[in-house]
């Protein structure tokens, strides 16, 4: 466990692309408040303090979501904000699930008119670029096709910030500080910028680096993913043994000869014969609880 431990990134070393200190950062209100006035470039004022890890979940037969950050500012228009720092093929109909729940936890039942939805918008933030244009940020909303000028008032949003974008000129040179320091969450980056807000953002960043029980919270995170990967890959390990073992039991193979040709000690192949011969109408992910 020890040399495991050395690959933890210190907390102190974490930036913003990092999720956790994303969402430790933004659950202060001002914090937030700051970070949707840069990209819109207006003051955002919220009505109260961002809610991280936020679930939403409809039904127990509907995937649920859990949203890094969602706040809502003082006109009622919803903002979930997601740090994405993995490229992903999803990224974009993950989107779309994300502000359809957002959608559905919206309207209570009852409620005859759709024009109560409030405007909604989904924030993905990467370092990377998703669409390839060069551009920081890229929005969208419903077009027709027929009359690109024509805009369905719908009320949905979806921005991807792409932190690592060329197009300066075309954008606040404030949000491409803002963007660039994401990713260089330092002193020297926040001391080198001339907005307020960046350098206000920082001093939260700061505090919650220093902060104790941050510290063992982190920690505490990071043991639970390293459990859960660990956990997954013995599955992963186990499911692909048992899918051989069958596989070989079918070509007439016996027990030792099994083990030799896997490698495998003959007891452990063993058992995993007896569990399948127990339940020979069952699938190798269902096995796995017996084994």
């Amino acid at each position: 466990m020890k040399q495991d431990f050395k690959h933890i990134v210190p907390l102190k070393d974490l930036n913003l692309t990092d999720r956790f200190l994303f969402d430790e950062v933004m659950e202060d209100a001002q914090t937030q408040q700051d970070f949707l006035s840069i990209i819109f470039g207006r003051e955002i004022p919220l009505l109260s303090r961002a809610e991280t890890e936020k679930e939403l979940r409809v039904s127990p037969s509907v995937r649920s979501i859990r949203m890094d950050v969602f706040s809502m500012d003082e006109e009622k228009t919803i903002y979930n904000t997601e740090m994405q720092k993995k490229k992903q093929t999803d990224l974009a109909k993950r989107s779309r699930y994300y502000q359809s729940m957002i959608d559905t936890s919206l309207l209570k039942p009852g409620v005859p008119d759709y024009n109560d939805l409030n405007q909604s918008y989904v924030i993905m933030v990467t370092p990377f670029d998703l669409f390839g244009y060069g551009r920081y940020i890229y929005t969208f909303q419903a077009a027709c096709r027929e009359e690109p000028g024509c805009i369905l008032q719908d009320g949905a949003f979806r921005i991807f910030l792409n932190t690592r974008g060329t197009n300066d000129d075309e954008i606040s040179p404030e949000l491409v500080s803002f963007l660039h320091y994401l990713e260089n969450t330092t002193d020297t980056a926040a001391d080198s910028s001339d907005s307020e807000r960046i350098r206000r953002i920082h001093r939260r960043v700061r505090d919650v680096k220093q902060n104790e029980k941050v510290g063992v919270k982190y920690m505490q995170a990071w043991e639970e993913r390293y459990y859960d990967r660990k956990e997954g890959l013995i599955d992963g390990q186990n499911l692909f043994l048992l899918n051989l073992v069958r596989k070989k039991l079918r070509n007439g193979q016996s027990c030792p000869e099994i083990a030799a040709a896997l490698e495998q000690p003959e007891d452990k192949i063993r058992h995993i014969i007896e569990v399948i011969e127990t339940h020979p109408e069952t699938d190798d992910e269902e096995l796995l609880e017996v084994l």
